[in-house]
């Protein structure tokens, strides 16, 4: 399988991601010894509708360790072709001749797709949309998991926050849906849940989940914790009980000792500050993993393309 394209979780197999993983092991080393000029030919195009500084700052990182070169923007909505009204396709096809790689966040669902059926160099979604995917963050998160856990079968992960748009969720559930009794929650306000998109391809490949209203219960049996935000102008109903949603150090103390908690950040007040100390919240090495993976992903690319 050769990856010409990265645009949804599911066009990974579990052969490719195992190539990934022991690619990014490779990465680790690279970065240890201070990187590499192996790609000192290749030029990256981070193309941002809307502003990420975490991705986009990963994915520079990345290519900058690799010996490549970036051009950058977190304000391609404000290039005077976008308010002219300039089609993406017509903008891929232009910044494509000044690149090796773009990567990009649209602010459409869909615009990566619509951008990598008339690209000449390979696309790399960023996020698309506000119920999308974030197929990368996915990635990096799935090798969090096998990294912290050592394994990705027959483990239960338990999603909190607002799932319904939650692109890094959606992205996530498709993956960990390849791999062998895994056990997935749901936890969110009923208005906030998973959409029942996710649900029908987890039926499919018959994924045991559960949808609660309450991380109450659930804690305490998982391996590991997905924690998202919560918008809460978003919320018509105003009475919702956020602490069914967040993580303190009381939650710490239900939790399993070997459990992990993660969050594609950033944070607000869900996750209390003193729960950062604690050795299961892997937030901060999930976000280190982010330079790894991308690395990996860009030199797959690279060397296929």
């Amino acid at each position: 399988m050769t990856i010409n394209h990265i645009i949804e979780s599911q066009q990974f197999t579990l052969p490719k991601l195992k190539e990934l993983f022991e690619r990014t092991e490779q990465m680790k080393k690279i970065v240890a010894r201070g990187g590499t000029m192996d790609y000192s030919n290749k030029i990256m195009a981070n193309l941002f509708y809307k502003p990420s500084t975490r991705t986009s700052f990963s994915f520079a990182s990345a290519m900058l360790r690799l010996g490549g070169k970036v051009l950058s923007t977190e304000h391609a909505s404000e290039f005077s072709s976008e308010i002219q009204g300039e089609m993406i396709e017509d903008t891929i096809r232009i910044i494509g001749n000044y690149c090796d790689a773009i990567v990009l966040r649209h602010i459409e669902e869909g615009g990566a797709k619509r951008a990598a059926a008339v690209s000449e160099v390979p696309i790399i979604n960023a996020g698309d949309g506000s119920g999308g995917q974030h197929p990368t963050q996915a990635l990096l998160d799935l090798y969090t998991i096998y990294n912290e856990c050592k394994t990705l079968d027959g483990l239960s992960v338990a999603f909190i926050g607002a799932l319904d748009n939650g692109r890094t969720v959606r992205s996530l559930a498709y993956l960990l849906a390849k791999y062998d009794r895994i056990k997935l929650y749901f936890i969110a306000p009923e208005e906030m849940q998973i959409k029942p998109d996710i649900l029908e391809y987890l039926d499919k490949r018959n994924i045991n989940y559960e949808l609660s209203l309450s991380s109450k219960g659930i804690l305490s049996k998982v391996d590991v914790v997905y924690q998202t935000r919560i918008d809460k102008e978003r919320l018509k109903k105003k009475n919702v009980n956020f602490e069914n949603y967040n993580i303190d150090t009381k939650v710490l103390q239900t939790m399993k000792y070997d459990a992990i908690i993660m969050h594609p950040l950033p944070r607000s007040v869900e996750i209390s500050s003193e729960v950062d100390n604690d050795p299961r919240a892997a937030y901060f090495r999930q976000t280190k993993n982010g330079l790894y993976v991308r690395m990996a992903l860009l030199t797959m690319l690279f060397d296929e393309n």
